[in-house]
């Protein structure tokens, strides 16, 4: 029977690409005078309806590895195949995804041996690529597009993992700390009965020391969520230190402003449900999966919605800081692109929104706006204007440049990478906003917390002193750097460390909602 089977899956291999080439030259009816359907569309017709090209040619390819002979017929290899698509549960996805087919009559040995496959190698590109399209749902601009080497990456973990099925399901998934660290969280809470908080009802900041009939409420939520021993509360309701100090843990666990002060945004983040808590866990396994493809050892990585910026040497952190993001309405763009050189003592040229939103409106209040901001007018081919001679209130296409100094917004230096949007990483004279959470402050450029410690790692001690005696000078200067640095701005709201503590983010750009949905069923 398989010597048959064998026959027509040849039959089906060979047809394959022009089944599928046939299949896009054109989406009307069927006519009387075309051919008859082909070998895949006779021998299993549901099947055929549901392998799209890239599908039919990875499959093709894949059996031809295998001499073109059925490939789950080998003792015990399904069973290993169902075994790790159960376990597929702990990487939030859903094992039902994948439907195993079995044989419901004669003659479906080929189709069935076919249809596992496909599940075996979707299962596996899921693993490795993510099951969503990250241009659909979080696009994310590359400098350099990446390889289109999908094909070649899944056969070269299928194949071989047909005599190891965990090995290969093991091998697909990334091979990030992030990752496992979250996988091993998410592994545990899904066991775990969920917790049960009551909402902690809005209200007035509530300070230490004061007295507040939400204070025992403020317990029970404190203590549900671990980060209380018991939940016991003075008779007058006065918000101790003891619960203090716990409100400063969770604020410190949510990437919070950490100073006790219960207000809008602390409670926001603590009346998220259990049931969204856990899920966040989930879709963010997603994200790591679409993140695994971009991650390099050596490093510059943004985590936008916690505004942190970590640096990576040889796959290990070695510096970490805090940032400024682009608030909801002008968000930092998530890209991957490369540090290619600085700006020392930087001018400040005003973008075109912020121009418009932002500067015209007070200059049109009161002209000595720009002499205070030391800002200069310049026309379209950057020639100096005097302020007296521009109309305000139809500007034309003039251009607003700040001068360096202590009170350009870019600070003492500005990070460049090539991107169409105009952001970059830079220094910033507003420092105390790095002490609030979150931090979307910004117009989509990212402000760096101690941004020449951040320099320091980008240069050899060589170019550290050429830099230092450039930015002594006072003057604008380009430096470029000698060896480019990767750099990745992305997009996560939870984490876990080895240990399993997990560190949230606030969701500030509404985006853990939409890739839920779109993940679909709730684990």
């Amino acid at each position: 029977m398989f010597k048959k089977h064998a026959c027509y899956l040849s039959l089906w291999l060979l047809a394959a690409p022009l089944v599928a080439a046939a299949e896009d030259l054109s989406q009307a009816p069927a006519s009387p005078a075309q051919p008859a359907s082909p070998p895949l569309a006779v021998a299993c017709p549901a099947l055929a309806q549901r392998l799209d090209l890239p599908t039919q040619q990875l499959l093709q390819a894949f059996y031809r590895e295998h001499g073109e002979q059925p490939v789950w017929s080998a003792g015990g290899r399904l069973g290993q195949l169902q075994a790790q698509l159960a376990r597929m549960v702990d990487d939030g996805l859903d094992p039902g995804h994948y439907h195993v087919p079995s044989a419901s009559a004669a003659g479906d040995d080929l189709c069935v041996d076919i249809d596992i496959s496909h599940q075996y190698l979707q299962a596996l590109q899921d693993l490795h690529y993510g099951r969503l399209s990250q241009t659909r749902f979080e696009p994310l601009w590359r400098a350099q597009p990446l390889p289109d080497d999908r094909q070649d990456v899944l056969l070269a973990i299928a194949g071989p993992g047909l005599d190891d099925i965990a090995a290969a399901f093991d091998r697909a998934r990334p091979n990030l700390d992030q990752y496992r660290n979250l996988r091993q969280a998410y592994a545990q809470e899904r066991q775990q009965p969920l917790p049960h908080w009551q909402v902690v009802a809005g209200g007035p900041l509530l300070r230490p020391q004061m007295q507040d009939k939400r204070v025992p409420d403020l317990a029970q939520r404190l203590y549900h969520g671990g980060f209380l021993e018991n939940s016991t509360v003075d008779a007058d309701n006065t918000y101790s230190e003891e619960l203090v100090s716990a409100v400063k843990r969770f604020q410190l666990s949510h990437s919070l402003q950490a100073d006790g002060v219960v207000g809008a945004g602390t409670l926001k983040e603590m009346n998220v449900s259990p049931v969204l808590r856990r899920e966040q866990l989930r879709i963010n396994l997603e994200r790591l999966r679409w993140l695994a493809r971009d991650f390099e050892p050596n490093i510059v990585l943004v985590n936008v919605a916690a505004a942190q910026l970590t640096f990576y040497q040889h796959d290990a952190v070695v510096w970490q800081t805090r940032t400024q993001v682009g608030r909801a309405e002008r968000q930092t763009p998530l890209l991957k692109s490369q540090v290619t050189r600085l700006t020392l003592n930087p001018t400040w040229t005003v973008p075109p929104t912020i121009l418009k939103e932002d500067k015209l409106p007070q200059i049109r209040r009161d002209q000595g706006f720009l002499s205070r901001q030391n800002l200069q007018v310049l026309d379209a081919n950057g020639q100096p204007l005097a302020a007296e001679d521009v109309d305000w209130e139809r500007p034309g296409n003039i251009l607003l440049r700040q001068g360096a100094g202590p009170r350009n917004p870019l600070g003492r230096i500005a990070i460049r990478f090539p991107n169409p949007f105009s952001v970059y990483l830079h220094d910033t004279p507003s420092q105390a906003l790095f002490s609030k959470g979150p931090r979307a402050f910004s117009s989509g450029c990212v402000r760096v917390e101690q941004a020449l410690q951040l320099r320091d790692w980008l240069l050899s001690p060589a170019e550290r002193l050429r830099t230092n005696d450039l930015l002594a000078t006072g003057l604008t200067h380009e430096f470029r750097l000698a060896k480019p640095v990767p750099i990745l701005l992305t997009y996560w709201t939870v984490q876990a460390d080895s240990h399993g503590q997990l560190l949230y983010a606030p969701d500030i750009y509404g985006h853990d909602e939409v890739l839920s949905a779109a993940l679909g069923r709730k684990i």
